[in-house]
């Protein structure tokens, strides 16, 4: 390579990662004059100016040296790097074998130079502290085909592994969504009915699969027709799947005692208040599945149940 070419390669990578570029410094470090410096500051500020949206290279003179302000309005801020990554953290998501190198991608691409040190040693202590999910698993890689088949509308085969079953079940599904809740990534899928599998009922609600119990998969060739007025919705979906248990809809009741009604309201997004008065609140919410029983009884005498929205209980 032409040693202009790689002067000026060198400089521009060190002035994108936020470095502070001195003519007579980098003179001495390449063994040039300071016209030649010059010159390639020159190149990389045109390059700039054709390019605006990567930033603009200008003197500081408090610095003593050449800085890029960036003026690309997409890109993260340090504080919107430090607050991804400490969710990233905090969500418990991923074993460390996946979830450092994210975290490392994240505060090389996004944050400058000058400030990774700082970025990097406000989460370090998180990171050395770090407790894996206990499936010890590695998914990631799978992510990107398995939410392509819910894209392209793809019949997917799987072997599963259920909470209370040792052997694992085979299935032929319609993935329609992937979501993420407390710890694990799921798969919202409609089971399909197929000649292999007879015995398996076809249920009019989606099932939910722990990703990472997912023990083997096969993205199909063949499609499956979703209906428009009967498309998969993941953010309505996700308001009444808060407890990650698949089950038919149901519409409940109960009487709020406690402190916070915005804690219950953000729990349940598609709660409304019916009435508030000295007893508490009576709210009325739309819930999938049998997960809500267990948050129901795990309150205690806060939470009086009205209506548990369950066929039996008409």
């Amino acid at each position: 390579m032409d040693k202009k070419v790689e002067r000026i390669i060198n400089i521009y990578n060190r002035i994108t990662n936020g470095e502070v570029i001195s003519k007579s410094a980098e003179a001495e470090r390449f063994g040039v004059n300071v016209r030649s410096i010059q010159r390639d500051l020159e190149d990389i500020r045109a390059y700039f100016a054709d390019n605006p949206e990567s930033g603009k290279l200008v003197y500081d003179r408090v610095k003593k040296g050449y800085v890029l302000v960036r003026t690309d309005k997409s890109a993260l801020t340090n504080s919107e790097i430090l607050t991804v990554c400490k969710i990233l953290l905090e969500s418990r998501s991923l074993v460390k074998e996946e979830m450092y190198p994210i975290i490392d991608k994240l505060l090389q691409c996004c944050v400058p130079y000058k400030n990774y040190r700082q970025v990097a040693d406000l989460i370090s202590n998180e990171k050395f502290h770090y407790l894996e999910p206990h499936h010890g698993r590695k998914f990631v890689d799978d992510m990107w085909d398995i939410s392509s088949a819910v894209y392209e509308h793809r019949l997917m085969r799987i072997r599963y592994q259920k909470l209370k079953e040792p052997d694992k079940v085979m299935r032929l599904i319609q993935p329609v969504g992937i979501m993420f809740s407390e710890y694990y990534f799921y798969l919202c899928a409609y089971i399909s009915v197929s000649e292999e599998m007879p015995d398996v009922p076809k249920r009019p609600f989606p099932t939910i699969y722990r990703i990472d119990r997912i023990a083997e998969f096969e993205v199909l060739d063949e499609h499956f027709h979703v209906p428009y007025a009967e498309r998969f919705e993941e953010g309505e979906f996700r308001k009444r799947i808060q407890f990650m248990f698949g089950g038919e809809l149901r519409k409940i009741q109960f009487l709020y005692k406690g402190l916070s009604i915005e804690a219950v309201l953000d729990r349940f997004p598609t709660a409304e208040i019916v009435r508030h008065d000295n007893r508490g609140w009576l709210i009325k919410a739309e819930v999938y599945g049998d997960g809500v029983d267990i948050w129901l009884r795990g309150q205690g005498d806060i939470i009086e149940v009205i209506d548990g929205g369950k066929k039996s209980d008409n």
